[in-house]
């Protein structure tokens, strides 16, 4: 095994040099892949490296914004170590590694041992995929296309959503809060000029749910969330049913993740028909 690791701050290059591998495992890599198409549209910054096997990609890092986790595809161990000397002999300090559970620990383990400093995992998740999505029970309401009306209520739960899931402290700092809007505030504007926010309406929004724009024929269903005061209704339950059925009809793969630490969940989900797929794992470098 040969191994050469590549760098670009360029995320088409990224699809040159490996879209044959990152497409042959669509569903394990629709995180990269996503990421990598969003950064071609919107040239936002970020780091990319590929490593080659005899000139056939084997292994890609991405790390887009430039102060986030690095998020890994599966790789070979004696690959991740070569991955981790080439990102540490750039000196490039990341803030931590996700990815498949095998790989992002021995990352997180081979960083470690070569930055000499602490690693800590803080967040294991499950990919789940659906085949035929089970009909759900009756909940009161409908489902229906977010609009532009619902900007401000969906910037709120977006925001929420992101200290629920711990992506985000829950503070009372007015920068804090700030800085949490204008990103909730992003993720909207761009979910919503694609026509991929919906809500469950029972006489007010009372459930939220976001699917991907089709990558490779993956879409993944995201930020699932119902505010404190709807919940245990079933309102999540028959959002995710509803997109997921969607998803299905229309010809591409249905996926989402799920965080271990919620039981609740992952019941739900298995309950609409999904099944699991692989383990993934988050980790901060001190």
């Amino acid at each position: 095994m040969e191994i050469e690791v590549s760098f670009s701050d360029d995320a088409s290059w990224v699809l040159n040099e490996a879209n044959v591998f990152l497409s042959s495992e669509p569903v394990h890599h629709n995180l990269i892949l996503s990421l990598l198409h969003t950064r071609i549209v919107d040239c936002g910054p970020g780091r990319y490296w590929v490593a080659k096997d005899n000139k056939e990609a084997v292994g890609v890092v991405v790390q887009s914004p430039l102060n986030s986790r690095a998020i890994v595809t599966p790789m070979e161990s004696e690959i991740v170590g070569i991955v981790v000397d080439a990102i540490s002999d750039a000196n490039i300090a990341l803030p931590g590694v996700a990815g498949d559970a095998a790989t992002t620990a021995c990352f997180a383990g081979q960083w470690a041992e070569r930055q000499k400093s602490a690693v800590f995992p803080f967040l294991g998740l499950r990919l789940y995929e659906v085949d035929e999505v089970q009909e759900s029970s009756n909940v009161r309401g409908h489902f229906r296309p977010a609009v532009v009306d619902d900007r401000e209520l969906l910037i709120d739960w977006v925001s929420r959503f992101s200290v629920d899931i711990g992506e985000k402290e829950n503070t009372s700092d007015d920068e804090e809060l700030q800085k949490r809007k204008i990103a909730a505030s992003y993720i909207v504007d761009r979910y919503l000029s694609d026509g991929h926010l919906w809500l469950w309406e029972d006489t007010e929004p009372v459930s939220m749910v976001a699917r991907t724009t089709a990558v490779a024929g993956v879409v993944q269903v995201k930020f699932v969330y119902t505010p404190q005061e709807h919940r245990n209704r079933g309102y999540a339950t028959a959002c995710v049913g509803e997109i997921s059925k969607q998803i299905r009809e229309g010809g591409a793969r249905c996926i989402l993740y799920t965080d271990l630490c919620n039981p609740i969940s992952n019941t739900i989900y298995r309950r609409i028909g999904y099944r699991a797929v692989a383990d993934a794992i988050q980790y901060r470098f001190e």
